[in-house]
């Protein structure tokens, strides 16, 4: 089922998100959403605060682009990203190194706002899975950037706090719009 995709203004984007204590058919069934909504919004990533759940789940898959990262490990040892995309995370921890970086990014959530993000260039990630299981995941390129872009939702932080001060001041009058507008999902 698609689900509705919250959009700026609205405040579950700003809470830090509640920890996920138990897998159950109701969240694989969010899960299962999260993924066709993610796709059928042409996006890359989707975190739970962006369909109105307070919890720390996510959802990323580059699969379309494989050569978007240099290197892709789990578990130390190198793998084929395509073999874990959709990659789906439950309560993340991410250690994060490398030189920063500056890429455009957009977000589902801040529709037709694209601004250039310094974010670290690699990403070591513990995502639990929805198996129980865990998965170290390190990587950079897209993918990290991806990573860090959906953990910050479930941080209450969104891609345009993050932007330079020049960049902040030439959105304010956007977002401040965005904010008053009750936008429809494309």
């Amino acid at each position: 089922m698609i689900l509705d995709i919250v959009q700026f203004g609205e405040p579950v984007l700003r809470k830090k998100c509640a920890p996920v204590t138990e897998v159950n058919e109701t969240l694989e069934t969010l899960v299962k959403n999260m993924v066709e909504t993610m796709i059928d919004a042409d996006g890359i990533g989707l975190a739970a605060p962006q369909v109105g759940e307070d919890i720390r789940l996510a959802i990323v898959d580059v699969a379309h682009d494989p050569e978007c990262v240099s290197f892709f490990k789990v578990d130390g040892e190198d793998a084929k990203m395509a073999d874990h995309m959709p990659l789906v995370f439950i309560n993340p921890e991410l250690e994060l190194s490398g030189p920063k970086e500056a890429e455009s990014e957009g977000c589902l959530s801040i529709q037709e706002v694209r601004a250039k993000v310094k974010r670290p260039t690699i990403v070591k990630a513990t995502l639990k899975q929805m198996d129980g299981s865990v998965k170290v995941i390190e990587t950079d390129g897209l993918l990290a950037r991806a990573i860090q872009h959906e953990v910050d939702h479930l941080n209450g932080v969104l891609f345009t706090d993050r932007v330079a001060s020049t960049t902040k001041a030439r959105l304010k009058k956007t977002l401040k719009e965005l904010a008053n507008t009750k936008w429809e999902r494309r």
